[in-house]
């Protein structure tokens, strides 16, 4: 991997993070494509959404930055297929629930942004 595309991915990263930390939907907007697909199979049924559905979900939520929640994010890899195609794994955590996010970008004019998020939840015991 190219340290360049490392760190293009890793700006995209901490970007993802701190808009689900914020619930700052510009700035999710800005890291996912807007074709992008968003799902996890720990919901039944099947749990999948668009931008245009996922978005707004988001907006709706109290963030957990006011909520005072500390942040838990972290990138476990990143791997390159090729010049345009990554994976990301990384974690973070929202109320009582760590999350695992497999992250697949594309790179399209010259940016990076995730193409398909697709999630495990992990319920956090108190």
């Amino acid at each position: 991997m190219t340290a360049a595309a490392f760190a293009e991915i890793s700006e995209v990263l901490a970007d993802y993070f701190d808009g689900l930390h914020h619930c700052d939907v510009e700035k999710l907007a800005s890291v996912f494509h807007p074709k992008a697909l968003y799902a996890t199979a720990d919901e039944t049924p099947l749990l999948h959404r668009t931008m245009d559905e996922y978005l707004p979900v988001v907006a709706a939520r109290q963030s957990p930055a006011s909520r005072g929640e500390p942040r838990r994010d972290h990138i476990d890899e990143i791997q390159l297929a090729g010049d345009n195609t990554a994976h990301a794994r990384v974690r973070c955590s929202i109320g009582d629930r760590d999350f695992v996010d497999f992250l697949s970008l594309v790179r399209t004019d010259g940016q990076w942004r995730i193409i398909a998020k697709i999630f495990q939840i992990i319920e956090r015991q108190a």
